[in-house]
């Protein structure tokens, strides 16, 4: 299998749902929102998206089976997987925030070997593949190369729901503010393990994310030179809810959120 031919197939589906993304949102509407939860928003533009996405992608691979945040296809997994986000970040989108990305990964048994995050505003697309290296618009790029963590600017996001872990979580930002030189939340996932993985943040943490969230981001960290882990510093990133990205400060970071979760 050419990874490298396969991931210019994906980049080119990216940029196309991402160009749909882009018309519809000059006369989007909020009266096309609806409601999956108090805080968690989709409208026909994610959906769309989706349905082009997997149109593009089926037949790339024969046989592969789909993991999807709108579900417009059947859900099943299979050897080969693509994980798909076709718009991460909705509620910048449906607020007129520019953080959103197009986000798509293919899973070979339990590896990330395709990774493509097309951030739509900036026009932007991060992409890389397994032992092939991670790319911003065909630029090499790599995780930042400070090694203490008060060098470094960090991203993470904030619960929109599950609230039970909040005071824990609390605490991690209360001890990065003051160690650290900041603290963003951009609304993005897919877009903030693209700059971890492009040396702009020194890492990124996280918890209640979903696969789809982060799968192509992970195999673009890793590609760039960057650990990932989950809290407890074990392999459960994909599913287990809780990442942590990070370049050489990964141990300290890791460190942080472990002694305060």
């Amino acid at each position: 299998m050419n990874l490298e031919q396969i991931t210019g197939q994906v980049v080119n589906a990216a940029l196309e749902a991402g160009a749909f993304i882009r018309r519809e949102r000059k006369d989007f509407s909020k009266k096309h929102v609806e409601l999956k939860g108090r805080s968690d928003l989709v409208s026909y533009v994610d959906k769309e998206a989706e349905k082009m996405l997997v149109e593009t992608l089926q037949p790339l691979i024969g046989d592969a089976g789909f993991l999807t945040e709108e579900e417009t296809v059947s859900q099943n997994t299979k050897e080969y997987n693509w994980i798909i986000d076709p718009l991460d970040g909705t509620t910048n989108f449906i607020h007129g925030l520019p953080n959103f990305c197009v986000s798509v990964a293919l899973q070979h048994k339990d590896e990330m070997i395709v990774g493509v995050i097309y951030e739509v505003a900036n026009d932007e697309c991060f992409y890389g593949w397994k032992n092939g290296g991670a790319y911003l618009n065909e630029e090499p790029i790599h995780v930042a190369d400070e090694e203490h963590i008060n060098e470094c600017v960090f991203a993470t996001g904030f619960p929109i729901y599950n609230f039970e872990r909040l005071e824990n979580y609390l605490s991690i930002l209360n001890e990065l503010m003051k160690n650290t030189r900041g603290l963003r939340r951009m609304g993005s996932a897919a877009a903030d393990l693209a700059y971890v993985a492009s040396g702009r943040y020194g890492g990124f943490f996280e918890y209640n994310l979903n696969p789809w969230d982060v799968a192509a981001g992970i195999l673009l960290v890793k590609e760039a030179g960057g650990i990932v882990s989950d809290f407890r510093g074990g392999e459960n990133y994909l599913f287990g809810r809780e990442i942590v990205a990070a370049g050489a400060v990964h141990p300290q970071l890791l460190e942080v959120v472990k002694n305060n979760w």
